[in-house]
């Protein structure tokens, strides 16, 4: 019988947080919707609000890419022409990888369960965007930074101009939904934090190596839901930084298992 024909959801662990940026933070979006200025790289923005957000898929991505280096992973599968992934190919490679089993892959092996990490957007606190709105932004919510490509022989430049959300800018409610589906996930689940806590040391978004993209987590909130009683909420953990959440990782981790026990 393949794993997804009897798939059970026990329960999950919903973590919330605030992303802060540290620097200028550039998540790139069409150029096309952007009506304002001949910026060459904008920065992707609510249609409705005007306002730039964080893509859940930008985090999520972000992540599985750092947990695949971390661990090694051999970069089996070509997404377009330019980008390799790590997917796994057989059962018994999946069973005991953790990246496929938190991020996902495809849905066309029969072996394989549902993703347990879902990442939403993250929005503009009101607090935030009202904070930008009283500065004087080169954009509505954004910075134009200039750059210049340099010919290493002759010193000509020819610039260029990036959109960026200033440092400062706070997006909250970060939500990342863990889902448990089976035994295993519940220590599958320190590879969350410690995708995180490797993002916090690298960079979200694009220009990274340019001085973008630095950002911490903060405020964190962590609670359990068992599919017994999902109306009934059990918290976790709270802590104020990521280093902090890691310390509590164990704490998590038994509060995970003990959905697998019926508590």
């Amino acid at each position: 019988m393949a794993l997804r024909d009897g798939i059970k959801l026990y329960g999950r662990i919903f973590l919330v947080c605030e992303l802060h940026a540290c620097t200028g933070l550039h998540i790139g979006g069409a150029a096309g919707g952007l009506e304002i200025g001949g910026v060459d790289n904008p920065v992707i923005r609510d249609p409705i609000t005007g306002r730039p957000y964080v893509p859940g898929s930008s985090l999520k991505g972000k992540m599985r890419s750092l947990a695949e280096r971390s661990l090694g992973l051999l970069q089996n599968r070509r997404i377009g022409s330019n980008v390799r992934i790590h997917l796994c190919e057989a059962e018994q490679e999946y069973a005991s990888c953790p990246v496929c089993n938190v991020f996902g892959t495809t849905g066309e092996k029969e072996f394989v369960l549902p993703t347990r990490l879902l990442v939403r957007d993250a929005f503009l606190t009101e607090e935030a965007a009202r904070r930008l709105e009283q500065v004087r932004t080169d954009l509505p919510y954004t910075e134009v930074k200039w750059e210049a490509a340099i010919d290493r022989v002759t010193s000509a430049a020819t610039p260029r101009q990036v959109e960026r959300v200033p440092a400062g800018a706070v997006f909250a409610p970060v939500e990342m939904v863990y889902n448990l589906y089976a035994p295993g996930d519940d220590e599958r689940l320190a590879l969350v934090l410690e995708s995180l806590a490797l993002l916090e040391d690298d960079y979200l978004g694009g220009l990274g190596s340019r001085g973008s993209g630095q950002v911490k987590f903060l405020h964190w909130h962590v609670v359990a839901r068992s599919c017994e009683d999902y109306e009934k909420e059990v918290s976790l953990a709270e802590a104020q930084t990521l280093q902090k959440l890691l310390g509590l990782r164990e704490t998590i981790i038994s509060g995970a298992r003990k959905i697998f026990q019926g508590g």
